[in-house]
């Protein structure tokens, strides 16, 4: 494995790098046995060891079904002080095509988005806070099932996570391809944005294409909806706001008959907003301009809106003392301040509508294969774990420290 380009500085950094090749081999452990959310079952049995061996106080499974919790005590718990660190660790409906020695043996499922890495990371920094606890605190480390579209976030709140754990702040970080290694970005705002999920179901009158006349051709309402709905950003969204709606998938009719006008058609897609207004906004110009359109044509629409996964909002003083955790381990021409906000989602906002937070962004770069995030050929970079690792760790010395002899 080749050691890394870049300079990390401070104790923890120091201290996890002498476990790196474990943390490399736990990561591609859980890179080749992958699960879907809510079914990692090797995975959460592959934390609960790893955390018994760090020598932690306390590990709880079953919490939001297949989630886990690891709890580390400081050197002094005086403070009463309770800080959380967030690990997703579920893969994807994706055919891995790398091909070395640890890619995926389940056909159909990889770990493409570094949920692996993740993982791994918070382990690391689980290891080292067991050895040395120098905080003054209990330090409550999140390892979540089902991100990829579960929001096993919130069903491990709706399980009692913050009842049992009542944190009052809680940190997460996600790999970045676009960003080099040995970088960290953050904002104190938006980082992800809101995802929602819509499908409206159009109805008319099927037929023979010969005779199209006789027809309410949904295929022709459709067209039209799909054109017209790129109109509510252009036209209804001002310019310093931001919002994005695609139409994803299409169906009606069948392939194979070319002369039948099909009485049915579906369209699904997705609404991506930062802003409650904006958001509100959108589904309410999308449900009218579809049923208006169908009505101009005779036909019907009717619009189901699924609000997926909410806005992902750094809270100000969590995201600069984030900020500042992050230039003491790399310095401050690293850290990047006022990342641009992306307009994917993460079911972390969830947490951060119930507590005091921030998400981060670790840059990774794009590796030998160039490939992004949700890619088949994507792979964690793993000379960054020691980095993330550390990033986590200092978090909960920083946000907990001892007091001063």
């Amino acid at each position: 494995m080749q050691g890394p380009r870049w300079k990390a500085g401070g104790r923890a950094f120091a201290h996890i790098a002498q476990y790196h090749p474990e943390l490399t081999a736990l990561r591609r452990d859980l890179h080749a046995h992958p699960e879907l959310g809510f079914e990692e079952i090797y995975t959460s049995k592959r934390v609960k060891e790893a955390l018994k061996l760090c020598g932690v106080d306390e590990i709880h499974d079953g919490i939001g079904r297949t989630g886990v919790v690891g709890v580390i005590r400081g050197r002094s718990t005086a403070s009463g002080s309770m800080v959380g660190l967030r690990a997703d660790m579920d893969a994807l409906p994706l055919t891995e095509h790398n091909d070395f020695a640890w890619k995926s043996c389940k056909q159909g499922l990889m770990h493409g988005c570094g949920h692996d890495g993740h993982t791994a990371m918070l382990i690391g920094a689980a290891r080292y806070l067991a050895e040395t606890r120098n905080f003054d605190g209990t330090a409550v480390l999140v390892f979540q099932p089902g991100e990829e579209g579960f929001a096993g976030a919130r069903v491990m709140m709706e399980d009692g996570l913050f009842d049992r754990f009542p944190v009052q702040s809680i940190f997460a970080m996600h790999n970045w391809p676009a960003m080099k290694p040995g970088t960290v970005g953050i904002n104190a705002g938006p980082m992800m944005a809101a995802a929602d999920r819509f499908t409206v179901e159009i109805t008319g009158r099927g037929g023979h294409g010969a005779h199209a006349y006789q027809t309410v051709d949904v295929v022709l309402v459709a067209a039209h909806i799909i054109t017209a709905a790129q109109s509510i950003v252009s036209r209804n969204v001002r310019p310093i706001d931001s919002a994005v709606v695609s139409l994803c998938a299409m169906q009606a009719g069948d392939l194979g008959a070319f002369s039948v006008l099909p009485g049915t058609a579906t369209l699904v897609g997705t609404v991506r907003t930062f802003d409650p207004l904006v958001q509100e906004m959108v589904e309410k110009r999308l449900k009218e301009l579809c049923s208006a359109i169908a009505l101009g044509f005779g036909a019907t629409a009717t619009v189901h809106y699924e609000r997926i996964y909410p806005a992902t909002i750094n809270s100000e003083s969590e995201a600069i003392f984030a900020g500042d955790v992050a230039e003491s381990l790399l310095g401050a021409d690293h850290v990047v301040r006022d990342l641009e906000p992306s307009m994917g989602a993460e079911d972390f906002s969830f947490m951060l509508q119930n507590k005091p937070g921030a998400y981060l962004r670790i840059g990774q770069g794009t590796g030998s294969s160039g490939s992004a995030l949700h890619n088949s050929r994507y792979d964690f970079n793993d000379d960054i774990l020691p980095l993330g690792a550390a990033l986590h760790a200092s978090l909960i010395e920083q946000a907990m420290p001892l007091p001063a002899l």
